[in-house]
């Protein structure tokens, strides 16, 4: 099957309910990057600790390391919709009381804590769910083009959002920045009640939590590609973190800035990154994704640097131009390549774990880079993480990201296997045995590919796998593999897709015999209740 042709950079737009859904999200983030601005200068006046500080910055991405993958397992099994709503009345709470606490000048530096630590469940909730939405407004050419778009959107939000909160942060005082962030929830909450998404057909093997859950681990330990992707995410944004971490403490310390000044640079980085976002697709056809992944890496330590020097605010500007720009290009090449290498039935689990992976390492380097800059400075911890960031990336690229451009829709090939009455659902674990018919000389070949037929296996559903010979019949080899239940087993065979289709295929053509291999189903017999009923 040929790959789709890549679409536009702003053809999901043309997608109505995708084009509405977006704009809301830019709102939406437009308040949250104002009521972070709000809460990064508000600790710097109730404690000037660069410990203190970066604990804001680890309240706000802890929860998304904790919680991203039950969130996943949730926005899988759960009207993501309706889920939505609830998520965003909760956040919507959230910086209620944190408006009500600065009116009154109540808010101390335990509640912003607990308050930001609120915020992250909510964004850790959001975070999978609003991701998994995506494939479902697009099409899978315009995929690329939406999950860009998304990126776009976050950092037209962070050119705003960081500006604006800074303005009514100066002027106004912290309590009147939250509230605007208020207002900005009433406006996502009409956009996620407009849409009108189509009701799922009824599913006969629907998933509960806890088999959700472990099927979405089972995947990610057996996706070699997933793994690459965690790999350098962790590798890049573990380092880069520091900036994050440190920058309310450069704007005021290093660069002598206002609050006003502060929502400026994280609009610059807004901008740069909307810069970045325009200029992508043409980077795309001239650099693979290790090439832009190593491009961004550089853009980002040559600003740590720069900003360690403590430049005049007027060249400080332009450098957050130049991390937005990196920033926006790790980000989009790492999520757009997560995107593409998983089927949707696992979509919000994978992708939950990719942003574990991703605030764990923000979460990590953000309390790290903090103590750094602690005991040597803020400085010299600046230096140490652009260091660092440049010699990962390079390091890194030993570890090539994915094409991403296999075909995952379901293949449905499989026929539904044959099975008495009593076999329930609940039923299990399960053997299935399938016999190949194989030459002795074709054995090494055979091993080869059904080794990459077992990635597919423990994708969809399988927890064991092997192969196995019967000495007494030497061109018998069969394969076999465990899985939990006889649900889980008949949900595996709507799982599998055309590409796993193509790698059977490449392993069955080792077979001998006008006969296809023989398939057996075998459920686990429960001796004691057997016995009790003889």
């Amino acid at each position: 099957m040929n790959a789709p042709v890549p679409a536009g950079p702003f053809a999901p737009l043309r997608q109505r309910t995708f084009a509405v859904l977006w704009l809301a999200t830019v709102v939406g983030n437009v308040g949250s990057f104002m009521r972070d601005v709000a809460s990064a200068w508000v600790v710097t006046d109730l404690s000037p600790s660069p410990a203190a500080v970066a604990l804001i910055q680890a309240a706000a991405t802890l929860p998304i390391f904790l919680l991203a993958i039950p969130a996943g397992v949730l926005s899988d099994i759960l009207d993501r919709r309706r889920f939505l709503i609830a998520i965003q009345l909760m956040l919507a709470t959230v910086s209620g009381v944190l408006m009500v606490l600065a009116h009154t000048q109540a808010l101390t530096l335990p509640w912003l804590v607990v308050l930001t630590l609120l915020g992250g469940v909510g964004a850790a909730l959001m975070g999978p769910t609003w991701q998994s939405i995506v494939p479902e407004l697009v099409g899978r050419a315009e995929l690329r083009s939406a999950v860009a778009l998304n990126s776009l959107g976050i950092n037209i939000s962070r050119a705003i959002g960081p500006a604006v909160g800074g303005l009514l942060l100066g002027a106004f005082g912290a309590g009147v920045t939250y509230g605007a962030d208020v207002l900005t929830y009433v406006l996502v909450l009409g956009a996620l009640l407009w849409w009108r998404r189509p009701a799922a057909a009824p599913d006969p093997l629907p998933e509960h939590f806890f088999s959700a859950l472990r099927a979405g681990f089972r995947y990610t330990r057996s996706s070699p590609e997933l793994h690459t992707v965690m790999v350098r995410t962790a590798c890049f944004f573990g380092f880069a973190a520091a900036v994050w971490a440190l920058l309310p403490l450069v704007a005021r310390g290093l660069l002598g800035g206002t609050a006003t000044f502060y929502g400026l640079m994280l609009g610059g980085v807004g901008v740069g990154a909307i810069g970045g976002a325009l200029l992508l697709p043409r980077l795309r056809t001239r650099l693979s994704p290790d090439g832009l992944m190593l491009g961004a890496a550089g853009a980002v330590a040559l600003v740590m640097a720069a900003l360690a020097a403590s430049p005049p605010q007027a060249v400080a500007l332009p450098l957050m131009g130049v991390l937005g720009a990196g920033w926006i290009v790790a980000l989009t090449t790492l999520n757009g390549v997560a995107q593409a290498i998983l089927p949707n039935w696992v979509r919000g689990r994978a992708l939950a774990v990719y942003l574990t992976v991703f605030n764990g390492a923000m979460t990590f380097g953000s309390l790290v880079w903090g103590g750094v800059a602690q005991a040597i400075g803020v400085p010299q911890a600046l230096l140490v993480s652009a260091a660092g960031l440049v010699v990962v990336a390079l390091l890194a690229r030993r570890l090539a990201l994915p094409a991403g451009d296999s075909d995952l829709q379901p293949s449905n090939h499989w026929p539904e296997p044959l099975a008495a009455p009593m076999a329930a659902h609940d039923r299990g674990p399960v053997m299935i045995q399938i016999d190949y018919r194989v030459h002795a000389e074709d054995r090494p070949a055979f091993a080869e590919a059904m080794q990459a037929l077992s990635h597919a296996r423990r994708r969809d559903g399988a927890y064991a796998w092997g192969l196995s010979e019967d000495p007494e019949a030497p061109a018998t080899v069969t394969e076999w593999f465990l899985v939990e239940s006889w649900a889980e087993h008949l949900r595996q065979h709507h799982r599998v897709s055309n590409a796993d289709a193509d790698v059977q295929q490449a392993a069955r053509a080792w077979h001998r015999g006008d006969a296809p291999p023989q398939v057996r189903h075998l459920i686990a017999l429960d001796v004691r209740k057997s016995a009790l009923s003889g």
